[in-house]
């Protein structure tokens, strides 16, 4: 029998009313950020999440922390629907998920030093660190992501961007949570303390335990940390699979594009490989295309992708043995767009 992932998220929507009038208020639309998003996360995975700007990877991390409340759908925590939950009960779940978010610089309250910073979260769940042990536990966390101990009573602006995230992901693992979400971590940080960051991660996530969903825009850190990779597109999930199944089979069109701009560092590489330029911009969210959202900038659209929305399944047969979940009608099609 498989073993019950430790988070799933079913046909997860999460729409914005837009309303018009001030008085008398009437919705007119809806700004639909995630609409119908599934996955699972097990235990001691990472979950990569890619996608352009505006696609709704933070909106869908919100929503699995309940800062924002789902329109429909449901988010399972070890087959416990959590997306519904208020008062205590989501008190209790929130010590087992916790989120790193993505500026340092913003994300510290720069009026509280350190030791408060990282201790806050015994303030509501003092059963974690009594008051008597807080300072040694802050010192301790402090160590575990390599900062010395002794900086606990420092402020957030005496650090640079690389140390404040370290705080940022000290405070995630002070209530020993079995689930973080990394909302771009390392998006706001220079590329050699980025590296120091994931390795960080990567440890944590051994030392811990941890399951991590990890939401970025660099393909190859998302490469490098993820065991499976979902990909986005205008609130939709369009393809998801192992690391290997996405970079090297990738088979919706969108995740073609998207892995053909990724640069590469041999010049001499550089010329054999094919650029796929989407055309057109995206469409916004508050009035999707119908049928396949992709299709208005997608090479293979034909008639059936205006009509009929793509389900996120396993075409079949695929190219090279690949068998992973991707929502387009001409998945199992390998031409590519002109350069």
């Amino acid at each position: 029998m498989a073993e019950q992932p430790i988070l799933e998220v079913r046909d997860l929507v999460k729409h914005y009313p837009l309303t018009q009038g001030i008085l008398f208020k009437k919705q007119v639309g809806a700004v639909k950020a995630v609409d119908g998003v599934s996955f699972t996360l097990r235990k001691g995975e990472t979950l990569g999440i890619v996608g352009e700007s505006g696609c709704g990877k933070s909106t869908l991390a919100k929503v699995l922390m309940n800062l924002e409340r789902a329109t429909a759908g449901q988010v399972l925590y070890k087959g416990e629907d959590i997306s519904r939950l208020s008062g205590a009960a989501l008190k209790a779940v929130r010590r087992n998920i916790q989120m790193v978010f993505q500026d340092p610089y913003t994300s510290l309250n720069p009026r509280m030093t350190v030791g408060d910073i990282i201790g806050e979260p015994y303030e509501i769940h003092p059963e974690v660190a009594p008051k008597g042990d807080r300072r040694k536990a802050v010192q301790d966390l402090l160590d575990v992501v390599g900062l010395n101990p002794e900086y606990i009573n420092r402020y957030p602006h005496q650090f640079s961007g690389g140390q404040r995230q370290r705080i940022g992901i000290a405070r995630g693992l002070a209530l020993k949570p079995e689930v973080i979400i990394c909302d771009e971590p390392v998006s706001a940080l220079d590329v050699s303390v980025q590296a120091q960051v994931i390795n960080l991660l990567e440890q944590l996530q051994q030392d811990f335990e941890l399951s991590y969903m990890f939401i970025a825009h660099d393909l190859s850190i998302v490469r490098h940390i993820s065991d499976r990779v979902g990909v986005m597109y205008l609130g939709k999930m369009v393809e998801i699979g192992t690391d290997l199944e996405i970079y090297d089979h990738a088979t919706h069109p969108y995740t073609q594009a998207l892995l053909s701009a990724v640069p590469v560092p041999d010049p001499a590489d550089r010329e054999k490989r094919e650029r796929i330029i989407l055309s057109g911009d995206i469409p916004s969210p508050a009035n999707p295309p119908s049928g396949c959202r992709f299709r208005t900038r997608c090479w293979k659209a034909q008639e059936r992708c205006a009509t009929e929305v793509p389900l996120l399944a396993v075409p079949a047969p695929l190219a090279g043995g690949a068998r992973h979940d991707s929502a387009c009608h001409f998945a199992a099609e390998r031409e590519t767009a002109a350069a």
